[in-house]
């Protein structure tokens, strides 16, 4: 029996969330879209693994990644038995590297548009998702999915694209200035209007001592 990983990649790009997608390379059922995977080595931990296939994908590192869950039915893979701890992770759209993407045969769908996937990869997805909506309700999680430096309408657009549905735009700022991890810069966006509307960052070492005093992060 193997033990393998799978790695349901999440970006944002243009107002969508987007999900990255492989061709399938290798026999049983080369040529079909897949998540990203690879069998865990006998000289390695599982989330060394997930990190592993992460890196030799995108080129990245230390980016947010989460366990999901295990699926071991017995004949979820027609090649052999195996068994597959599924991780998500949430990268930059703009920061990984296109031409390792593009040696893997990968492409970009966005979430509602994903095409049918090899095993039980959809319901990876499936729960991922669920998963995600549940982080960023409580977590600001989202941030991870932005650049470093976003406005406010940017960052909503980001939540309304996880949570699927429109938020209330003045109750949305009110809260999430509320949080106090945000910090306002002195520079602006002008890409959409004259005016232009200020730039944040996401203030990290606030946001560690919330987390450890318990605080509620809940934004929608």
């Amino acid at each position: 029996m193997y033990v393998a990983t799978d790695c349901i990649i999440f970006g944002f790009d243009e107002g969508k969330l987007k999900l990255l997608v492989f061709n399938r390379q290798v026999e049983p059922l080369k040529g079909e879209w897949s998540l990203i995977g690879s069998f865990v080595r006998l000289d390695e931990d599982l989330d060394v693994a997930c990190e592993r296939v992460l890196r030799e994908t995108t080129g990245l590192e230390n980016v947010f990644m989460q366990q999901l869950k295990c699926y071991g039915k017995k004949d979820r893979d027609p090649g052999y038995r195996c068994i597959s701890v599924a991780h998500y992770a949430l990268i930059r759209i703009d920061e990984y590297d296109k031409e390792l993407v593009r040696q893997h045969g990968a492409s970009w769908y966005e979430i509602n548009e994903v095409p049918q996937l090899i095993l039980d990869h959809n319901q990876m997805v499936l729960d991922a998702l669920k998963q995600l909506k549940y982080n960023a309700r409580y977590r600001p999680i989202g941030f991870e999915l932005l650049p470093e430096k976003f406005t406010i309408p940017q960052l909503q657009c980001l939540y309304e694209a996880i949570y699927q549905r429109e938020l209330d735009s003045r109750n949305f700022r009110k809260k999430v200035t509320s949080l106090r991890v945000l910090e306002k810069l002195d520079e602006k966006d002008k890409s959409g209007s004259k005016r232009g509307a200020f730039l944040y960052r996401f203030d990290h070492e606030n946001y560690q001592k919330l987390v450890e005093s318990g605080y509620d992060f809940e934004i929608a």
